[in-house]
């Protein structure tokens, strides 16, 4: 008896079973073919989500992910309130950011070993569980060194948006242009929730209680990676560990990386000198422009059928990042939200081209701890970026002297990248 047709067939949406049974020995029949019963929509992004388990778990990890963007500021609010010292909430703060860098690559590694699953889920509980403990040593008005202790032993947040990169990556392997606007898709959703999450966070501070940020953050973060976890049909299988050692001994990573500390110190210093130059409850607002138009750049690059050199969006960056300097030198707070309106449209494209580096570098059994690396690498540039743009506004000769910083930043990545020949071979 003849065997009916299951050879996979590659649609757009990744191989999938051919659309109809069909035996090999009979003759197609004759006239118009039958129309299929499903309809790939054309939009790239549509099309993703067509894939099975893809909707539920990007939906996990939008909740897990927005509280990223209020916990900093959720704790600078009720630490602030309770201390009467800005200094003390942005000390405690820069050390549970220091933490969960140094922390996030080992998270990373277990969940690279054991699975998304197995790791997040307890990773998470005892994050949240730190926040909660200092939600009660702020509102006790525990002695200062508590909060720095329970901030810095706590920093064990799992990297939602590398895990929900490394499922794209599982789902979509081969598919170079899919994979290319998922990476669009998460770095827009980056975007996004830093947008929304600390003006969220203010909100809920300031019509609530001053504790109302953490609570709410703690909540949604757990929620999130719970719902995320329990979708096992798309994580990645745990792979052999056939590499040895840290992904940072893969030729042409250490070089990357570099490029992006000198990127993150452009997103420090940024928030710090544009904070400092609008000096007033606008700050905030103006600022989220930036993460507007990187938001909506990243939606359109992911649309594109080819990606960028990162060495052109580096340049890019640079020639836009002096857009800000120059609407500033004007003293016009409208020309200066233009401008980084526009300077932010080069911020998703060069990471999207970033993060697919880091991808095609590491070895699938260590994909986890290669994009950790990469964010612990940002992290640490954004926290030199602050410092630098913070001394930049307190002596500055002239009012736009400090958004020189973030340009200068730009340059040293492009001159890094050039340098190093980063992507060349990848």
């Amino acid at each position: 008896m003849p065997q009916p047709d299951l050879t996979p067939t590659l649609t757009p949406a990744g191989p999938t079973l051919a659309p109809r049974y069909r035996d090999r020995h009979t003759a197609a029949p004759s006239g118009p073919a039958p129309s299929s019963p499903t309809h790939t929509p054309r939009n790239p992004y549509l099309r993703l989500f067509t894939l099975p388990g893809t909707r539920a778990f990007t939906a996990g990890n939008l909740i897990a992910r927005l509280p990223m963007g209020m916990f900093g500021v959720s704790a600078v609010i009720m630490i602030a309130a309770a201390y009467d010292s800005y200094a003390l909430a942005g000390g405690v703060t820069a050390t549970g950011m220091t933490a969960g860098a140094l922390t996030a690559p080992w998270i990373a590694r277990l969940v690279d070993r054991y699975g998304q699953a197995r790791i997040a889920v307890p990773a998470t509980a005892y994050a949240v569980l730190g926040h909660l403990v200092l939600l009660l040593c702020v509102h006790e008005k525990a002695p200062v060194w508590a909060l720095f202790a329970t901030t810095a032993l706590t920093a064990t947040s799992p990297n939602t948006g590398g895990m929900s990169r490394a499922r794209w990556a599982h789902l979509l392997k081969g598919d170079r242009d899919a994979l290319h606007t998922a990476n669009a898709f998460e770095q827009a959703t980056d975007e996004l929730c830093f947008m929304l999450g600390p003006v969220v966070a203010a909100l809920l501070c300031s019509t609530l209680f001053p504790e109302a940020g953490t609570l709410v953050g703690a909540a949604l973060f757990l929620t999130g990676v719970l719902i995320f976890a329990a979708q096992r049909s798309t994580e990645p299988p745990v792979s052999p560990r056939t590499a040895t050692g840290s992904p940072l001994r893969v030729p042409g990573m250490a070089p990357l990386l570099a490029v992006f500390l000198a990127t993150g110190a452009v997103f420090g210093s940024m928030e710090v000198v544009t904070v400092a130059f609008v000096d007033g409850p606008v700050a905030g607002p103006v600022l989220a422009l930036q993460a507007a138009g990187s938001f909506a750049a990243g939606l359109l690059y992911g649309r594109a059928h080819r990606t960028v050199r990162l060495r052109t969006c580096l340049a890019a960056m640079a020639v836009l990042l002096t857009l800000p300097m120059l609407a500033a030198s004007t003293g016009s707070l409208l020309a200066l939200s233009g401008g980084l309106l526009l300077a932010g449209m080069a911020t998703a494209p060069t990471l999207v081209t970033g993060m697919g580096l880091v991808q095609r570098l590491t070895p699938a059994s260590q994909l986890n701890e290669g994009m950790a690396l990469a964010v612990t690498a940002l992290l640490g540039g954004i926290a030199a970026g602050s410092a630098t743009g913070g001394w930049a506004a307190d002596h500055a000769p002239f009012a736009s002297f400090g958004f020189l910083i973030p340009a200068s930043a730009a340059a040293l990545a492009l001159a890094l990248c050039a340098a190093t020949r980063v992507g060349v071979r990848a």
